[in-house]
């Protein structure tokens, strides 16, 4: 890693951490992963992976506060809040800092690709959370399209699905023109990206409805993704694996992401 990268990397993920803590995107744990990730990220790649887990971060905390006392009524459902804590932070861009360090040493095109399509899932799954929950329309499992109310896990809708696209098809762009100068350059990351990153959002929605693991207050009669309910009582699993909460199932959605994008990647190169 050069160490100027490291320096400049670890200045501004603090100075973005402080100020996402500050407008309480962040919660102050929350803060210390995002230096971790982002100086890890921008060290181990540069400025050109350093934006793309800046332009992630930066559109899901402004989603996240985008008509937020409308999505209020949900919060009761999901088992965090909007301040991102560092489980949080590391589900999200663990994975990408991993690639990034294994950049640092083997710098492969392949190593790019498979972080944009973990960038791209991540920003999918962000964008079809916060303005999916929006849509007029009541979502489906993703499983076998039974309707469900808003705010399920596993739960998706059209409107959902087309800003989830969006969001991948947004890494993609930036990915290709921050590298449009560079050796790595290929067009391919533009479709790559976009079609990893709703894949794995979709992924992710699939883990959701089927192996995450999913309360019950029987005191509230609501389902939830928290063991404790924000009413203060304990809750009692339905459905899932007790040890596989939504920070897993972002981790494993970014990392089948990744995956997709690489090896759709090689089969283009062999084409």
């Amino acid at each position: 890693m050069a160490p100027l990268n490291l320096l400049v990397g670890f200045g501004l993920s603090l100075v973005i951490a402080a100020l996402a803590y500050q407008r309480g995107s962040l919660a102050f744990s929350g803060a210390v992963g995002a230096v971790i990730v982002g100086t890890t990220i921008f060290a181990g790649g540069g400025w050109t992976w350093g934006l793309l887990l800046v332009a992630f971060f930066v559109t899901s905390s402004a989603l996240s506060h985008y008509r937020a006392r409308a999505k209020e009524p949900l919060s009761e459902k999901f088992q965090k809040g909007h301040r991102r804590d560092m489980a949080q932070v590391l589900a999200n861009g663990g994975w990408g800092a991993l690639l990034a360090f294994s950049f640092a040493y083997a710098p492969q095109p392949i190593l790019f690709i498979a972080f944009a399509g973990a960038i791209a899932t991540v920003n999918a799954d962000t964008w079809a959370t916060e303005l999916g929950v929006l849509s007029k329309s009541l979502p489906r499992l993703v499983t076998n399209g039974r309707m469900v109310p808003v705010g399920t896990s596993g739960g998706v809708t059209l409107l959902g699905t087309l800003v989830a696209f969006g969001g991948a098809s947004l890494i993609g762009v930036l990915a290709f023109f921050a590298n449009l100068f560079s050796p790595i350059s290929n067009f391919l990351v533009v479709p790559i990206a976009a079609v990893a990153g709703l894949l794995g959002s979709l992924f992710d929605s699939l883990l959701g409805a089927t192996a995450q693991a999913i309360y019950y207050c029987d005191y509230d009669q609501q389902e939830t993704e928290a063991a404790r309910h924000r009413c203060g009582r304990d809750t009692r699993l339905v459905r899932g694996w007790r040890w596989l909460d939504n920070d897993g199932v972002n981790f494993l959605a970014s990392v089948f992401g990744s995956g997709l994008a690489a090896i759709m990647y090689r089969l283009a190169q062999g084409l």
